[in-house]
């Protein structure tokens, strides 16, 4: 039996100059940080392996613990990089190596939508010719918009997706890359090399990427907290079989995610009480992700984005709706409760932890009723921007899984602030106050990187609400339309005066309910919204 088990640093030996390297990871979840540190390490001591370029579906580490890409973000290391997502975090911490990177054009940065790029490992594996899609029509991912190129040296390199015209239809379509190594993580390896998951929050598209590098001719490596003697490991219990698997690392101090060493929570080894989930605290946020819940309807299954709508399924707890609705998150949770934090993207008591590209294959064909989003900026035509802010690009992700889940959503509520800059508003005795306005309107006439393309929505019948704290719009074909206005708003004053490009009002303007803006539970009713009555009980 071929002996796998080597350290960091041998692995990091098998890494060569100017390869594709594929990284299973989640932001903080599964990161093979162990790994990635020492072929960081190696280039600061020998200059080698360089030239890389970085195949990650989503984003690899972040800026508050673990590190993942950020141990290869020193120049010369990395030639170009295309990820679904990138390390971001608050202003008040350091911007992450990689982007300090990106800022300099000293690689080649690329952001693509993560399930196009699980799609892409899944066609390299098969020797397809790629990845032919509608996936990011209209969006910034369109060659005819940026490419997904996120700074000069991508321009300079080159295109990585094309448009094609197939069968009289307009089509993207993503080439193939081929990794010469995939880096993967587990939780316990057994001798022959049997990968198992059972303290992971996610199982991603480990799989997938493995196949990617073994069938170009690659090498696999996989990091794992553990070891077992073979045969241990039961087959159904088996994430990556040992055909896949040709060197493990192992880390016994690997954390489960982000500041989490472990939590059996995660990883759906315990089931947590719904008492133990803390209310949310009483503010503005809260009165945001209270309307957006209102969009919801009983057995709804609901797709869940991160920012203000994180808050969503707590509020469903307080209310008592916890069981109404089935989430199902891009790493692949599908029910239980998601959660926040450090542990974003993993769900407590979940009902199945489903691998990552068949969930993204679920998003793309539309087969789920709702999604909640956020948005940093919309514009006239109802498009919006989540994934680049110009001045500070750091403070952002990149589109993740947004722009595969946004493509055919049959209902999407995108949720933000009116304002931003510096904005101070409270909700008290059933109305909004604003104290001080934001100085930027984040309704703007065009976004700045259209990671969803409203007119396209519009064209294709998608249902469309955005939330904010003063107000709720609908987009409609003539553009978009404020439907509701809080309680102690002015519509002249403080929306449409404040809007950064002109807005239309619905005929039948509403008022938004005044429970919203109070510290008392609202007296949702998911099922009375199924029966097309109003999703509040009767005061």
């Amino acid at each position: 039996m071929k002996q796998k088990i080597i350290s960091a640093q041998d692995a990091a030996k098998l890494v060569p100059d100017g390869c594709v390297v594929a990284i299973g990871s989640s932001s903080g979840l599964n990161c093979p940080d162990l790994t990635l540190k020492a072929i960081g390490e190696r280039f600061a001591t020998e200059g080698a392996p360089r030239n890389l370029t970085i195949f990650s579906p989503i984003a690899a580490g972040d800026m508050y613990g673990i590190k993942g890409i950020d141990h290869l973000a020193r120049k010369g290391q990395i030639e170009a990089i295309l990820a679904g997502s990138f390390p971001s975090g608050p202003s008040s911490l350091p911007s992450p190596a990689i982007w300090e990177m990106i800022g300099r054009d000293e690689v080649a940065a690329y952001n693509l939508p993560s399930g196009v790029m699980y799609d892409m490992a899944r066609d390299a594996a098969a020797k397809r010719p790629g990845v032919l899609t509608k996936v990011g029509l209209g969006t910034f991912v369109d060659p005819r918009v940026d490419g997904g190129k996120m700074n000069e040296a991508a321009a300079r390199r080159g295109e990585v997706v094309n448009v094609v015209e197939f069968a009289g239809e307009t089509w993207l379509h993503f080439p193939n890359y081929f990794p010469q190594v995939t880096i993967i993580r587990g939780t316990t390896a057994d001798e022959r090399g049997n990968i198992s998951m059972e303290q992971e929050g996610a199982v991603l598209g480990m799989v997938d990427l493995a196949l990617a590098a073994r069938n170009s001719g690659g090498i696999v490596i996989c990091q794992v907290k553990r070891t077992t003697a073979a045969g241990s490991i039961p087959a159904h219990r088996v994430h990556v079989p040992s055909t896949l698997v040709d060197y493990i690392v192992v880390d016994p101090d690997q954390a489960q995610a982000t500041e989490i060493a472990y939590d059996p929570a995660i990883s759906g080894e315990v089931r947590r009480p719904l008492s133990s989930f803390k209310p949310e605290p009483f503010n503005v946020d809260k009165v945001i992700a209270r309307r957006a819940a209102m969009e919801l309807v009983e057995d709804y299954a609901v797709n869940l984005g991160f920012g203000i709508s994180a808050l969503v399924p707590n509020i469903l707890i307080e209310e008592g709706q916890a069981e109404a609705v089935t989430w199902a998150i891009e790493q692949g949770a599908v029910g239980g409760v998601p959660l926040t934090g450090f542990a974003f993207g993993c769900a407590a008591n979940a009902q199945a932890i489903f691998p990552t590209p068949q969930q993204f294959t679920y998003f793309q064909g539309g087969g789920f009723d709702c999604s909640l989003l956020s948005f940093l900026e919309v514009d006239a035509d109802g498009s919006v921007n989540v994934s680049r802010l110009s001045s500070r690009p750091y403070l952002t992700a990149g589109c993740g899984g947004f722009v595969d889940i946004t493509a055919r959503a049959r209902k999407l509520v995108f949720s933000g602030y009116f304002t931003a800059g510096g904005l101070q508003v409270a909700a008290e005795g059933g109305r909004l106050h604003i104290r001080q306005e934001g100085k930027i309107s984040k309704l703007v006439p065009k976004v700045g990187h259209v990671t969803f393309n409203g007119s396209g929505a519009a064209a294709r019948g998608q249902d469309i609400t955005y939330v904010t704290e003063r107000c709720v719009l609908k987009l409609r074909e003539d553009g978009l339309v404020v439907v509701e206005i809080a309680p102690g708003v002015d519509l002249e004053r403080d929306v449409l005066a404040k809007a950064g490009t002109p807005l239309k009002v619905a005929s039948d303007l509403k008022l938004m309910d005044a429970r919203l803006f109070r510290p008392e539970p609202i007296g949702l009713d998911l099922a009375a919204a199924a029966s097309g009555r109003p999703s509040l009980r009767a005061a």
